[in-house]
Order: structure tokens, then C-alpha cells, then sequence
């Protein structure tokens, strides 16, 4: 990471109180070698706090430098002896560990279940028996909602899921909801867009399209857009997620038992995000790739016929978030990330 993004990063978080709230805590971040965590504690980097980061065996970190003292921890969250070692530690636990392929999980729903389900029920109930009463943010989806028929969507949308990694993750968001109901942890649930931008590349070919795409047109490919690309996406860049997990952990009882849609709050067709990557490399390179509309594989799952625009509102009046990102700005910096 740049020196001149972590000053922007650094300036904007100071801006919010972030470094000085979080100084002194003590930190759990699981999937702490994955995309939103390494963001996240790269933003906590120059403070001082004690950051345990945990994520599977075998599993290579990334350093982190700076004034945090970040401890890894090489663990499998399935295993409720992982919780009982790691929540021992921690004032705050921000949860990302998941599987995140809907094709993944509609192949195989009970070992989707058994990650994306289960170890939060573990990590709940040894909060639970324990009596640690802990600060626990969630990471989810906004697919959850499924097929809405208006836009923009806000939490007062129902939830219809239409695949089986939407019905664990709704399934995942109900435990810690009703266990925050029960007093034994103060939580909240954010429910992301679309998230793209710099970080640790994604192991699977359905997640992470756009900074795919962008890796793709850097190398002078053809960008692909399944059918007429006309389904609208939310983007957030990584960054504003990061800093609505730090804010949410801040604003928590105020937050505590919902979930929150994180968003930029505008849409953009998959044709007009992909001509603006192949526009914004063309800056970079002088070199225009082309986008090209091509027949989707079968099956696709229904989710991938969506349109969604976020509605942020409730959310930034509660915590005093909002997306700093635009689209194109988004791209520009993860354009020079790649390079």
C-alpha cells in the first residue's frame, strides 16, 4: 500500500474520531488475511490497539506495519475451541470469515452451512456461556433481499432469498440477532454491494468481477459482459466498507439488533462498469480494450438478474458514514494498485 493512500486513508478515518476511539481496544477480525479485513487493519494500522487476526491454517498474512500490534492466529472457525481461545481476548469482533460463492453454496448447502451458519452460532453461544458480553459486527449481503421490485432498497425491504448462500447468511444475521435481543452481545449487521477496489485478489471466478475486469483490461483482454449487461449494480469501494465496520463498532449500541445497507447509493449498468474500466485503463495505457456482449453460461443462478441501488440513509444518520468513492475515482486507484 502507497504512503500517499494511507495518509488519504489515515486524514479521512482521523477526521471521524476512528484512531482515537479504537485506541487501547483490543481486537478479534476473523478471515483477518481476507479482502475486508486486510483493509480494515490497514486503516487501524497508526493505532494504537491490539488486533488479533485469525483465519484458517496454513494461511499466509499480509504485514501490516505501523503502531497496531497485530497477533495472527491460524484457526478453523468451525471449531468451537477456536472461539473459546479467541473471544477470550477481544472487546470488539469484526466477522468475516465466510464462503462467499452462491454456486459454491447451492452445491453443496450443509457444508455451506457448517461455515457461513454454524460458527456463528458457536461463536454466539460462547459468548453466551462465558458471559463475555462482546461488540460483534457481521458481514453480509444485500442479495439477501433478493429480486427487489423498486429501487433504491433500504432496510425495510423484505428478505427473499433466492439461493442457498443468501438463505445461511439471512439464517446467520437471525442468531446474532436474536442473541443481541437477549442481552448477551450488543451487534449489528452490515449488508454490502457490490465491493470492489485494492486488497488480496478473490479465490473464486464469480466474486470480485470488477477488479477482475480491470486486471483483464491492464493485460490488453477483452472485457466480457454477459447478454445485454442492462442489471444495475451497487459499487462500494473497499475503503468505505472498511470505515462503516469502524464506525458501526463505534456506534454500535445505537445500531445494536439491525442491519444496515451499505451502498454508494448509485447504480450502474454491468455495461456502463465495464466500459468505464476500459475507458479508465485507456487513460493509463493509451490503449482502449473493447467490451463485448457474449451468451451467459448455464445455469445462472436467478440473483445474478438483480437490480440494486443502496439506500445508505438510516445507516449515515445513525453513524455519520458516507461512500467517499466515486465509481471512476474507485477505478483510477485500483487501476494504480494493479499496475
Amino acid at each position: 500500500m502507497s504512503e500517499k493512500r494511507n495518509t488519504a486513508a489515515r486524514d479521512r478515518f482521523d477526521g471521524a474520531g476512528i484512531h482515537a476511539w479504537y485506541g487501547g481496544k483490543t481486537i478479534l477480525v476473523t478471515g483477518g488475511a481476507g479482502y475486508i479485513a486486510t483493509n480494515l487493519l490497514h486503516a487501524l494500522r497508526d493505532v494504537k490497539c491490539r488486533i488479533f487476526r485469525l483465519d484458517r491454517p496454513g494461511t499466509v498474512f499480509e504485514p501490516v506495519g505501523g503502531e497496531a500490534e497485530v497477533n495472527d492466529l491460524e484457526a478453523d472457525v468451525r471449531d468451537p475451541a477456536a472461539w473459546e481461545a479467541a473471544l477470550n481476548r477481544a472487546d470488539i469482533v469484526f466477522h468475516f470469515a465466510a464462503q462467499t460463492s452462491t454456486y459454491v453454496a447451492n452445491a453443496d448447502p450443509p457444508a455451506d452451512l457448517d461455515i457461513n451458519v454454524l460458527p456463528m452460532v458457536r461463536l454466539l453461544e460462547v459468548c453466551r456461556t462465558r458471559n463475555w458480553h462482546k461488540v460483534i459486527l457481521f458481514s453480509s449481503t444485500v442479495t439477501i433481499v433478493g429480486l427487489p421490485e423498486r429501487l433504491p432498497v433500504d432496510e425495510s425491504f423484505p428478505d427473499r432469498p433466492v439461493t442457498v448462500y443468501d438463505l445461511h447468511k439471512m439464517m446467520a444475521e437471525q442468531y446474532l440477532k436474536y442473541y443481541a435481543a437477549q442481552g448477551f452481545v450488543t451487534a449489528a449487521v452490515l449488508r454490502l454491494a457490490n465491493v470492489y477496489g485494492p486488497g488480496p485478489a478473490s479465490s473464486r471466478p464469480d466474486r470480485g468481477i470488477l477488479n477482475q475486469m480491470t486486471r483483464r483490461a491492464l493485460s490488453g483482454e477483452v472485457l466480457t459482459v454477459y447478454g445485454r449487461g442492462d442489471q444495475l449494480r451497487d459499487y462500494v469501494h473497499v475503503e468505505d466498507v472498511a470505515g462503516a465496520f469502524l464506525r458501526a463498532a463505534m456506534h454500535a449500541a445505537d445500531l445494536n439488533g439491525g442491519h444496515y445497507v451499505i451502498g454508494s447509493g448509485r447504480g450502474y449498468s454491468l455495461t456502463e462498469a465495464m466500459n468505464l474500466i476500459a475507458d479508465r485503463v485507456a487513460v493509463k495505457t493509451g490503449r482502449r480494450v473493447s467490451v463485448e456482449h457474449v451468451d451467459p453460461p448455464s445455469p445462472q443462478s436467478p440473483i445474478e438478474f438483480r437490480n440494486f441501488v443502496a439506500d445508505t440513509g438510516r445507516f449515515a444518520g445513525l453513524t455519520g458514514w458516507k461512500a467517499h468513492y466515486t465509481l471512476e475515482r474507485g477505478i483510477d486507484q485500483t487501476i494504480e494498485r494493479l499496475s
